[in-house]
């Protein structure tokens, strides 16, 4: 269990924020951070229905993650 909860309104802000102060476009960002564009769209949409994995792979551009990653879940998983 984790005490910090994230609302998708304040992580939609901060990353499209983060984004444009980078001087990005939407492309480019998902790009660098090596998601699709529609991770990116539905993440400054305030999505919900969105993979934890990725969310946490374009947080890391930041230097953020919404919970530890295990660096080995997508192959033990697989």
């Amino acid at each position: 269990m984790y005490a910090n909860t994230y609302n998708m309104s304040e992580l939609s802000n901060f990353v499209k924020t983060r984004r444009k102060q980078l001087g990005l476009t939407q492309e480019e960002f998902a790009d660098k951070a090596g998601v699709a564009l529609t991770v990116i769209r539905k993440i400054e949409q305030g999505k919900e229905n969105l993979s934890l994995l990725k969310v946490n792979q374009v947080l890391q551009m930041f230097g953020h993650v919404l919970g530890p990653i295990n660096e080995n879940y997508e192959t033990s998983n697989s």
